[in-house]
């Protein structure tokens, strides 16, 4: 960790922004690790390479335009997008995505903010259906704030608890605690990878019947 956060600030923060704005502006953003950059400027912050609030204003900003430029790449060539092999493995995804948007609207931008697959199709499905922008940036600035603040905050106060534990117990007793933290997260990952495999296939088994 601390090799990767012992660079310039400006290619810390260049990183972190990059990294959040390509997740949602091409349409792949299911391979791109826009939530951990987010952890990973808070961590920064709280080791005092940078400023926690312009970490936060960053990753805000990142997050909204990356969703309008993916809104318009759904708007220009959702169709042709949504008919590409590459998305084939995720063709049962991508059809819950629609679904939602289509029940929900405004409110699945918003809560897709939320969830990396949504977090990553959600803005070039809503630019495919043609929602009004005005409508779209409102629901996609306030999800961005959120999420934004929150994931910030999250690597913020690890970042804090690791030096803490470092300097209590030791650094090898942190590096413990960090890796539990790691394993924890990971877990989770694979819990809400497997969830959603099984309503994939619930989903399909619907359909053929």
């Amino acid at each position: 960790m601390h090799r990767i956060l012992d660079i310039a600030p400006i290619w810390i923060y260049l990183t972190v922004f990059l990294l959040v704005f390509v997740e949602d502006a091409i349409f792949v953003g299911f391979v791109v690790p826009g939530e951990t950059a987010a952890v990973l400027g808070g961590v920064a912050a709280s080791q005092h390479h940078t400023e926690l609030w312009a970490t936060i204003v960053l990753v805000i900003a990142a997050a909204i335009s990356g969703d309008s430029v993916g809104y318009e790449v759904g708007r220009h060539f959702g169709t042709r997008l949504l008919a590409a092999h590459f998305l084939d493995r995720y063709r049962g995804r991508l059809d819950r995505a629609q679904d939602f948007l289509a029940r929900r609207g405004g409110w699945a931008v918003f809560l897709g903010r939320f969830t990396a697959f949504f977090r990553a199709v959600m803005p070039a499905l809503v630019g495919t259906s043609r929602m009004a922008y005005p409508r779209f940036l409102a629901y996609n600035a306030a999800g961005g704030a959120i999420w934004g603040a929150t994931f910030v905050a999250i690597g913020y106060v690890a970042g804090n608890s690791y030096e803490k534990v470092a300097k209590t117990v030791g650094r090898d007793m942190g590096i413990v605690v960090v890796v539990i933290v790691v394993i924890a997260v990971v877990v989770w990952k694979v819990r809400e990878s497997r969830h959603a495999k099984k309503i994939e296939s619930s989903y399909h088994a619907t359909n053929e019947s």
